[in-house]
This record gives structure tokens, C-alpha cells and sequence, in this order.
């Protein structure tokens, strides 16, 4: 497993992959890539989403150990897109991400996407839904201390998550629609998915109030049995 050991270099990885990195390669794909180079950015994604991942852990034994538990929940997110209308994708992403952390929530987001999409259908839409549900997942970790002490922050957390899916994922509508961004259609791009928006923040609910705390339990005693 890799260890990034300079401490610097971690933390600017833990700040410019998921706030300046991906969402560069997820627009140039949406503006200079055609769709049949998409697998070239996806896979882009993909590796940078592995290297936050790796600057998440000092020690290689934990972060062999995670990566076991964080294939796990991405099989089960993977498994979770094919329930129909409502998915568990983003509550198992910030499931993850509040016991083994951020990194490890991006990480799981982002490989449900792109790993799902090979059924669904891979494009230049996939990076922004890497995006869009590593950076659920990442800020779930950033702010697990909280939200694991409160159920209804957590369920709100889950709402607000499921509308700034939406949000980020019509970012890519427009520069797919105009090839540039454009503030009044992404307004109406908004109002127009105003549906599937809602879908997401009830599904992100509905599966965090039944799964977070099986869930939990299971991870919280594997984070103290083995230190991950």
C-alpha cells in the first residue's frame, strides 16, 4: 500500500484533489474532450480520487485494512444503484466516510461512479458524479464528530447533500447544453430538476435513518478492533 510520509505534501493533496484537481478534470472533459475520450477523464478522476485516498493514513498496514472495508462498501453502493427510483449511494458514502474518513469517503463515492457507470453508461457526466459524491462523502468526514453525535443533523446532512448533488451535477447540464457556463440556464437547469433533486434528499434520508446505524456499529467496532 502507498505511504505518502511528508505531512506537507498530504495535506496540500487533501486540499487541491478534491477542491482544485477533479473539478478541473471534470470540466475539461465537459468542454474539450468528446465523448468517446470520457474513459481517459474518468480514469483521471479515479486516480487522483486513490492518491487523496492514500494521503488519508500514515501507517500501511491501516491503510491496507481500509481499502479492504472501503471495496466493500463500494460493492455495496455499486450493488445499491440497480434498487430502483431511490439509491443508497450517498448514505453508504457518508456512512463511510464518518467511521474510516473524508479521503476514504471520496474515495467511495467517486469508484461507485465510475465503476456503476460501466453498466450504466459511461460519459463525460461521470467525473461530475465522482465529484459530486466524493465531495459528500469527504465533507461527511470533515465534519464526523458531529453528525455522529446527532441523528437529525446527520438526516439534515443527508438532505442537504442530496440537493448539492443536484446542484453539481447541473453544473455539467449546462456545459454539456452551452459549452460554457451560463448563470440563467443553470438557474433554470435547477428548477427543472427540481424532482430528481428531491428524490435525492429523500433517498439520502430515508437510507441514512435505516442504515447508519447497522452500519455504524459494524465499522465503529472494526475501527477499534484493528485501528483503521
Amino acid at each position: 500500500m502507498l505511504l505518502i510520509g511528508n505531512n506537507k505534501l498530504r495535506n496540500v493533496i487533501k486540499i487541491t484533489v478534491p477542491f482544485a484537481v477533479i473539478p478541473a478534470i471534470a470540466i475539461l472533459g465537459a468542454l474539450a474532450f468528446d465523448e468517446k475520450k470520457h474513459i481517459i477523464i474518468s480514469l483521471a478522476a479515479a486516480v487522483f480520487s486513490l492518491l487523496l485516498f492514500a494521503a488519508g493514513f500514515e501507517k500501511k498496514s491501516t491503510g491496507t485494512r481500509r481499502m479492504v472495508i472501503v471495496a466493500v462498501m463500494t460493492a455495496l453502493c455499486f450493488a445499491g444503484r440497480f434498487i430502483p427510483f431511490l439509491k443508497p449511494v450517498a448514505a453508504l458514502t457518508i456512512i463511510t466516510a464518518l467511521y474510516l474518513g473524508g479521503e476514504a469517503g471520496f474515495l467511495v463515492g467517486a469508484l461507485s461512479a465510475v465503476l456503476s457507470n460501466f453498466y450504466f453508461g459511461q460519459g463525460p457526466w461521470t467525473a461530475f458524479q465522482m465529484l459530486a459524491w466524493g465531495l459528500i462523502g469527504f465533507f461527511a468526514g470533515i465534519f464526523s464528530e458531529k453528525l455522529l453525535k446527532s441523528r437529525i443533523l446527520l438526516l439534515l446532512y443527508g438532505a442537504l447533500t442530496g440537493i448539492a448533488y443536484s446542484f453539481i451535477m447541473d453544473i455539467w447540464t449546462v456545459l454539456w447544453y452551452n459549452q460554457g457556463f451560463d448563470i440563467k440556464l443553470y438557474l433554470a437547469a435547477l428548477v427543472s430538476a427540481v424532482p430528481y433533486t428531491m428524490s435525492y434528499a429523500v433517498s439520502n434520508v430515508l437510507f441514512l435513518f435505516l442504515l447508519a446505524k447497522p452500519f455504524g456499529e459494524k465499522l465503529g467496532r472494526i475501527k477499534i478492533k484493528y485501528g483503521v
